[in-house]
């Protein structure tokens, strides 16, 4: 049977993806899509996803998923034994929610302000105040995450496919030095002990004894 691919590009929100499947054991091709190249909108890679869009997880059967949430629910369900999606309907609609908040809102709406200010407003003149509502959007969708995750060692009590989600925010956030909260520092530190994390962010080519050096983290946010 042939292995799954993932289409990825190294730091990005892909890397949930990737830890997932290193966590799950999984037997998997990694091709990695260079965003500002414009590979994303080659033909090639349109006919595997129309929305030129990452991650996309190729499946066995030949079948493309996008969506980060949605990989991660199908890699949790379709690997049952792995306990990495939590039983019940509310604690699954909870879960979901926590996905969708931190794509949707803290990705979507603050760090794409960030990373990708011209997309906002294309006149220069106004990428500073971009940027600022940007680094708002992100600060306050830390501070409800934290109080979501509270003194709980994991989005869902136990570890779940939503971590590697969370995850890689804060990851974005240590890398250009905007502060997290202090539940989210735990979860972060806790989450880079982890093995598979290790590993991943090793293979991404980046060292992991430059991470959650904290110290007196702020928001700083220049270019």
């Amino acid at each position: 049977m042939a292995a799954m691919k993932l289409y990825m590009t190294p730091g990005s929100c892909s890397t949930a993806i990737h830890i997932i499947l290193e966590e799950l054991e999984e037997v998997f091709e990694a091709y990695v899509v260079n965003l500002p190249a414009g590979d994303h909108f080659k033909p090639d890679y349109v006919a595997i996803n129309p929305k030129s869009t990452i991650p996309t997880l190729v499946r066995r059967d030949g079948t493309s998923l996008t969506e980060v949430q949605a990989i991660a629910d199908w890699l949790a369900r379709s690997h049952p034994r792995a306990k990495l999606w939590p039983d019940g309907a509310e604690s699954e609609s909870r879960l979901i929610e926590a996905m969708a908040h931190i794509v949707g809102t803290i990705h979507g709406q603050g760090f794409a302000r960030i990373f990708a200010t011209s997309t906002f407003a294309r006149n220069p003149a106004d990428h500073a105040s971009v940027r600022e509502l940007g680094c708002d959007i992100v600060t306050k969708g830390f501070a409800t995450l934290n109080d979501t995750l509270g003194t709980a060692g994991y989005l869902a009590g136990d570890y779940s496919v939503a971590d590697p989600v969370l995850f890689y925010v804060e990851f974005w956030a240590d890398k250009i030095n905007i502060a997290l909260p202090e539940n989210l520092v735990a979860h972060y530190t806790r989450m880079l002990t982890r093995p598979a994390v290790q590993r991943v962010l090793r293979e991404e080519g980046y060292n992991t004894a430059t991470l959650g050096k904290f110290g007196t983290a702020k928001v700083t946010v220049t270019g």
